[in-house]
């Protein structure tokens, strides 16, 4: 694959969003290596996969809020400005994200952006980009207020404008929702159902897909996790790369292991201003090339695993 320059220069991204229809893919790039050493097997997945590997890409730098949890202590003293705090979310948008999917497009893979509405805003060219080289874009909220305390018509607001700020920059229409630290409302799935979303993945209870009702309506839900997510670990400042790399290739291990008798789902996350840092790339490479050297393994953006719930009657239903 192209490096992100020549991307740039080539693609033309000005006005790029006007161009894109509705959940638009570059199709040669969704094609490209999405299943590695494809190998028939007593798979539980529709199209054959033993295990399915979803990673997911966190676009929040550029939305957070003044004086935003960061790595450095939280003993600001009221009416400052922590400046090196804001550097550490700049970091996301200027090195993290364009450094993640040069790795993307070297490893051949696609993966889910979940992107807050006023990060899209701030950066949207980046956002342009990300969906031009075939990944998808899913909803995070508009900014990083406390979602779960709005009344109903206010979370709806909130979850609109930022699926708007999306669909204006980017083309994509985003069927996929994310809450603020997966803490969803009492309403927010009513919500979602009746805003035409397809799944969410706030929810780890279970290792694979499946299917709920909302509204009287079938609603997928995608697992998430916060066990391989560098967010809990690598930014908690207390676990370094290498152990981020044996741990998520422990859980990989045991989960295609358990592949072989039912449908397996493994779940991935990075967020801009910590999976983009150059110690990540670099483990997050050896991980997904680890990955790859194992057959029937698929690699899928998460509207693609919502759908094949949805199409899959052996689903789980809860």
């Amino acid at each position: 694959m192209k490096d992100r320059r020549t991307f740039l220069k080539q693609a033309g991204l000005v006005g790029l969003a006007g161009m894109l229809p509705v959940n638009s893919l570059l199709a040669d790039d969704l094609k490209e290596n999405t299943f590695i050493n494809t190998e028939k097997s007593d798979s539980k997945w529709a199209d054959g996969s033993r295990l399915v590997v979803s990673v997911s890409m966190q676009f929040e730098a550029g939305g957070q809020p003044v004086n935003a949890e960061s790595p450095f202590p939280q003993n600001m003293q009221k009416g400052f400005v922590d400046l090196p705090g804001e550097t550490w979310y700049q970091y996301g948008y200027k090195e993290g994200i364009p450094r993640m999917l040069d790795n993307w497009d070297k490893l051949g893979i696609k993966v889910t952006s979940h992107m807050v509405g006023s990060a899209v805003l701030k950066n949207p060219e980046l956002a342009k980009e990300i969906v031009a080289r075939g990944h998808e874009a899913a909803a995070h909220g508009m900014n990083w207020a406390t979602e779960y305390s709005m009344p109903y018509e206010t979370e709806k607001k909130f979850i609109k404008d930022g699926v708007d700020a999306i669909k204006k920059i980017t083309g994509f229409q985003a069927v996929g929702y994310n809450a603020n630290w997966l803490r969803r409302g009492p309403n927010t799935l009513d919500i979602l159902q009746e805003l035409g979303f397809k799944y969410h993945i706030d929810d780890l209870s279970r290792d694979e897909p499946f299917l709920i009702k909302v509204k009287g309506k079938d609603f997928a839900v995608v697992p998430y996790t916060i066990r391989c997510n560098d967010i809990v670990l690598i930014e908690g400042k207390n676990f370094s790369a290498d152990q981020f790399v044996s741990q998520v290739k422990l859980e990989f291990d045991q989960l295609y292991k358990e592949s072989e008798t039912k449908r397996r789902q493994m779940s991935i996350s990075f967020h801009d201003r910590i999976g983009g840092t150059p110690q990540m790339v670099a483990a997050t490479n050896e991980i997904i090339t680890y990955i790859q050297q194992h057959k029937g393994v698929s690699f899928k953006r998460k509207d693609e695993i919502a759908q094949m719930a949805y199409e899959d009657k052996s689903v789980i239903r809860e």
